[in-house]
């Protein structure tokens, strides 16, 4: 994958319509494990995630190949902890975008440490993290509402 044709830009409002589509996949869904169920509600989502873009804690950022939005990544807190997210559209999966965007990410998100939290099924998601330099330091059980 080119590089030159991935970028990431601060997530506008008008992004979230395209962005609520790609989180009704249920393969993703299932992979990410860890889904708010409200977020099955157009409304209830764009409302939520149009409050996000102005929130100083969190960074999202749409990801873009080429012209076409291929996804999302963003920097949140929980639990005083930073916490890194994504999501890429399926047709996007296993080609890098997932990777590269991360690495991006990575240069205009400074807040350290950066935590990465993942089911233990989706190896995918475990080597992007891997690649970007990302160490597991434990596990967890927890509740998964998509699960």
């Amino acid at each position: 994958m080119q590089q030159t044709l991935l970028q990431l830009r601060k997530t506008q409002l008008s992004d979230l319509e395209i962005l609520y589509q790609f989180q009704l996949d249920p393969e993703g869904i299932q992979l990410a494990a860890f889904t708010s169920a409200e977020n099955a509600d157009k409304t209830v989502y764009i409302q939520k995630h149009a409050r996000f873009l102005d929130d100083p804690t969190k960074n999202t950022q749409t990801i873009l190949f080429g012209d076409t939005i291929a996804g999302s990544i963003a920097k949140f807190e929980m639990e005083g902890e930073a916490e890194i997210t994504y999501w890429i559209d399926r047709k996007y999966w296993g080609k890098g975008i997932a990777t590269t965007a991360l690495q991006q990410f990575l240069t205009i998100e400074k807040t350290r440490p950066l935590f990465g939290r993942v089911a233990f099924d989706n190896i995918g998601s475990q080597k992007v993290l891997e690649h970007c330099g990302f160490i597991r330091t434990g596990k967890d059980k927890g509740f998964a509402n998509a699960r």
